[in-house]
């Protein structure tokens, strides 16, 4: 069934997987265990949850460029999310990204959102993502 809502993809690629919603920022250099996908910043909304294999949707990534060591380091260990959708650009996330497709061949879509798109992205839920950003809820959810 399709969402009614259009990402626009910023790094390409197709994603499934069950969607992990936060209504916070997130600094992912000391808000996320490299080595696990574990957010380990106490004062975020999903603390203690795991982005690994998730549809990751938040606002936006704050902090510094450090970010994409921390994408680029999940990525190469296979622990990142299956995609990054957000409201606002984030160069830290989009580099790390595009550096572990260039290194690696492996590739993490990241998609921007409207605010109104994020809402529809329901907690839990399971979607399908295609390369051109139509969303798709698929029949059960999968979680990690």
């Amino acid at each position: 069934v399709a969402i009614p809502v259009k990402l626009r993809p910023i790094v390409r690629g197709a994603a499934a997987g069950a969607v992990l919603r936060s209504d916070r920022s997130l600094s992912l250099w000391g808000g996320v265990d490299p080595a696990s996908g574990t957010i380990i910043d106490r004062r975020h909304d999903r603390h203690g949850e795991s982005i690994s294999g998730r549809v990751f949707v938040l606002p936006g990534e704050k902090g510094s460029s450090t970010g994409s060591a921390v994408i680029l380091e999940l990525i190469r260990i296979g622990k990142a999310p299956a995609a990054i959708v957000t409201r606002h650009p984030s160069p830290a996330i989009t580099l790390g990204a595009i550096v572990a497709e260039e290194l690696y061949g492996k590739s993490l879509p990241v998609f921007l959102a409207t605010a109104a798109g994020l809402r529809a992205l329901r907690d839990g839920e399971s979607v399908d993502i295609a390369q051109n950003g139509e969303v798709r809820r698929a029949a059960a959810a999968r979680r990690p």
